[in-house]
């Protein structure tokens, strides 16, 4: 089922777009996008308020175990999102979500693929994936 939704997604994104399918404009187009989904984040901290950003050094100790380290690293986020920070960081995503849609359609790629292989890579290697 969730094939279906991904390959519906990425069959409408080439069938809806238009314009701008050089793979050039593509590119620049889904940059754009993921600076809104900054932007929107961002003013959710600076205008909105209901988002506050805490950043500080995490120390780790040197011989925390990998369950120790994954429990005392923190996100830096303090508080939650309103509804009208969720719907603008929520459409922004999915703009950002059509724009890599479209450059797979553009490359012959499928997405739901995409993520299946590296949903497979990053179980296999496991916590040897730190990101």
């Amino acid at each position: 089922m969730k094939d279906i939704l991904v390959d519906d997604f990425q069959y409408t994104a080439q069938e809806l777009l238009v314009r701008n399918r050089s793979i050039l404009d593509l590119i620049t187009k889904y940059q754009d996008s993921n600076s809104r989904v900054n932007r929107a984040v961002i003013k959710s901290v600076t205008q909105c308020g209901c988002l506050t950003i805490n950043a500080h050094k995490q120390d780790i100790p040197a011989d925390a175990s990998f369950d120790e380290m994954k429990n005392s690293v923190n996100g830096h986020i303090e508080g939650t999102l309103c509804d009208n920070c969720r719907d603008a960081i929520e459409r922004d995503i999915g703009r950002n979500l059509f724009y890599l849609a479209s450059i797979c359609n553009s490359l012959d790629l499928n997405l739901y693929d995409i993520i299946l292989k590296e949903n497979d890579r990053i179980r296999m290697l496991g916590k040897y994936n730190l990101r």
